[in-house]
């Protein structure tokens, strides 16, 4: 473990909005709290970084895989129309990558999710569900967090 990413600290918002599912091998993957959406969250575990280009070549690169990696079994695992990959950074300014799943079928299609519907949290069901699901379709690549440590 380096020093950035023993320096790391999940933003406060992230923390409180999200659900932890587990770590890639640079970034942790959350679960935002709202069931309108299949919206995923990889955050880089690496200290005082908020763009992209703050991270080094290596780093980027690994932060592409585990973004094509995650989007293609999200994808797979929930019958996606189309997947909405974004890092925008507005409200948070910690680097993170949302990776939304949508349908044709969706309350707000093809208008973006950002503030359309008031978040509906999830229910402990449906996160042992969802954490379920993908640990059994990346199991060697996600250290996912005990199940009963979950909602």
């Amino acid at each position: 473990m380096d020093e950035l990413e023993l320096e790391f600290e999940l933003n406060a918002r992230l923390e409180q909005d999200c659900i932890t599912l587990g770590d890639f091998p640079l970034s942790r993957l959350l679960l935002l709290n709202d069931a309108n959406f299949p919206w995923f969250i990889l955050v880089p575990r690496r200290a005082e970084v908020s763009e992209v280009y703050h991270l080094s070549s290596a780093d980027q690169a690994q932060l592409l895989h585990e973004s094509s990696f995650l989007a293609e079994n999200l994808h797979d695992v929930f019958d996606a129309d189309k997947m909405n990959i974004a890092a925008i950074g507005n409200m948070v300014k910690q680097l993170h990558l949302h990776h939304i799943v949508r349908y044709e079928s969706d309350k707000v299609w093809p208008a973006p999710v950002w503030g359309a519907l008031p978040a509906v949290p999830y229910t402990d069901e449906q996160v042992h569900e969802i954490h379920h699901k993908l640990q059994m379709m990346m199991p060697q690549e996600v250290n996912f967090v005990a199940s009963d440590l979950l909602g």
